[in-house]
């Protein structure tokens, strides 16, 4: 219970979960500073959090929906955590990574809820989300990979927001797969899995497939699948509100494509402030573990990992375009994407 006065105007109270069979939402105490000891916004890394009752959806759903929210969806694997958190500088933003209200909504979906009782829940999410943490702020959320197929439905509820597809190149991205291990291996196979659930493939593949098909292979096809999620709602929602940005970009010229994404989010982020963010702690360490970790060591990395699996890595590109070019999908998609230079 909580010892410090709730109020649901506070973002200190985030806004953590959806209950929904209450028609409630749960809230716990997060002071700002606290969101930088903890990569995502999950129970694993929050731990025991204070907390307040329960808050009627009803009540919720009174408070203002025209704070400026805006999203960074992403493939994973990408530095999307990074992004996020680069986007903590008071008087400017506050970044909320992966909060499990978000995956809340997915289940409450999946579990057969009516289509209108998503929504309705999703607009008391996004408006619990969007609450500011400092006046003229405003606040951008890096939704998990789970969330990605209820994209469009988050970004229509808020006219005001815009949202960023942040992906890496193909090849970076199984790199990072193969990197990461056999739990990793497990976790691609988990999404698609997810995706196949919640009706977002459209890919030339039966479920039996998947079987005859390796680890990489798998993630490569979930890989395709965001694409061509996110390029569809791209043609739809127009360049204002979505755009794509490759992480590559992001790592090459990061002071640069930080002023494009803060002008794309209608940010006041001027080069000096930019420069700062690239010189200061979120571009020089594991935006997971903590840890010291440049560009130099993650280039160095990647290379080694590379080098170990390159036969099965350049097959599964060749594969992989192939498919893309089969089902209309680019792996390069220039019509939407966020220039450093915009």
């Amino acid at each position: 219970m909580a010892t410090t006065r709730f109020s649901l105007n506070d973002p200190e109270w985030l806004a953590h979960r959806f209950v929904e069979s209450d028609d409630a939402f749960r809230f716990i105490r997060l002071p700002r500073g606290d969101h930088d000891t903890v990569p995502f916004l999950t129970d694993d890394y929050l731990k025991v959090r204070e907390s307040a009752p329960d808050v009627p959806a009803l009540q919720c759903l009174e408070l203002p929906g025209d704070a400026p929210l805006h999203f960074i969806f992403h493939s994973a694997f990408c530095s999307s955590t990074m992004l996020v958190r680069a986007f903590d500088r008071p008087g400017v933003a506050m970044g909320l990574s992966e909060p499990m209200i978000l995956n809340d909504l997915v289940g409450f979906r999946r579990r057969g809820a009516e289509p209108r009782a998503v929504a309705r829940a999703a607009d008391a999410a996004t408006r619990l989300l969007g609450r500011p943490f400092g006046p003229g702020e405003a606040v951008v959320v890096k939704p998990s990979n789970l969330v990605n197929p209820l994209a469009l439905l988050l970004i229509m509820l808020r006219p005001q927001s815009r949202a960023l597809f942040l992906h890496a190149p193909l090849e970076t991205f199984l790199i990072s797969v193969a990197r990461k291990g056999i739990d990793c291996r497990l976790w691609v196979r988990e999404l698609l899995e997810a995706f196949m659930r919640d009706g977002a493939l459209d890919l030339p593949f039966t479920p039996e497939d998947y079987f005859r098909q390796t680890d990489l292979q798998v993630a490569a096809v979930g890989w395709l699948a965001q694409h061509q999620l996110f390029a569809r709602l791209a043609e739809r929602l127009g360049q204002e509100r979505l755009r794509f940005l490759d992480s590559a970009s992001l790592h090459a010229v990061p002071d640069a494509t930080l002023g494009a994404i803060a002008k794309h989010f209608g940010l006041t982020l001027g080069s000096d402030a930019a420069r700062d963010i690239v010189a200061g702690p979120v571009f020089a360490r594991h935006s997971k573990s903590g840890q010291p970790y440049t560009a130099e060591t993650r280039a160095r990395d990647y290379a080694a990992v590379r080098s170990a699996h390159q036969d099965e890595i350049e097959k599964v590109v060749i594969w992989a375009s192939a498919v893309a070019k089969s089902a209309g999908i680019s792996l390069d998609p220039q019509f939407a994407a966020l220039a450093a230079t915009s």
